[in-house]
């Protein structure tokens, strides 16, 4: 089992490859589009800013590549953190106008502002909070209890164009999206990677899941 991470200019990189090591099977720092071809499944981290990342997707032919091997090859794909929020159509962030910045069109929905939202928490919404997972129960958080915590950082979220693509929701004053999944594509707003025993069973249950 070959679990590619994508590697297409921003951080975090390190604890995502050191987490799928310590789930015994190997990790591959995927620096090029046309290496993802060599994975079992893949993973797309993300951090900074939305219209940066895009850029940066653009400029390495991420963009068209990832919509090929999720949809032409049906290879499994988990966006984490800002990589949950490019599987959007598009983002208000960094966005000049009301159609938003484009993102990879994977799952179907817009990122806005936790503000814009009526979140009433503290933005950006740092640290552990608990999830309510939907009734569609999937097998990404198989042996999870429902409201486990898990470690977020963000101040946008993914609000999806269909409520049958979330998976999770976490409570900032309102629901939030947690998790989603469309066909072979899953995204956690939350950081599995940093998140402890229940975030390695959920990249667990990605890996070793029917898809994979």
């Amino acid at each position: 089992m070959k679990v590619g991470v994508i590697d297409y200019g921003v951080g975090n990189l390190g604890s995502v490859l050191r987490a799928v090591e310590a789930l015994r099977v190997t990790p591959v720092l995927v620096n090029r589009a046309q290496d993802m071809h060599a994975t079992d499944c893949l993973i797309l981290p993300g951090v900074g800013h939305f219209a940066d990342c895009v850029q940066l997707l653009l400029g390495g032919g991420w963009m068209q590549a990832l919509r090929d091997e999720v949809l032409g090859y049906n290879r499994p794909l988990l966006g984490v953190c800002l990589g949950m929020q490019l599987l959007a159509d598009a983002s208000m962030e960094g966005a000049s106008d009301s159609q938003g910045v484009p993102g990879l069109g994977l799952v179907p929905g817009r990122v806005e502002h936790l503000r814009t939202l009526g979140c009433t928490a503290r933005v950006p919404h740092v640290g552990w909070n608990g999830i309510a997972q939907t009734p569609t129960r999937d097998h990404l958080f198989k042996g999870i209890p429902d409201g486990t915590d898990f470690y977020f950082v963000h101040s946008y979220a993914f609000v999806p164009a269909d409520a049958h693509d979330v998976l999770a929701t976490t409570d900032c004053g309102i629901p939030v999206t947690a998790a989603v999944r469309r066909g072979h594509v899953w995204g956690t707003q939350f950081h599995p990677e940093k998140s402890s025993r229940a975030g390695f069973q959920l990249l667990r249950n990605f890996i070793a899941g029917p898809a994979c």
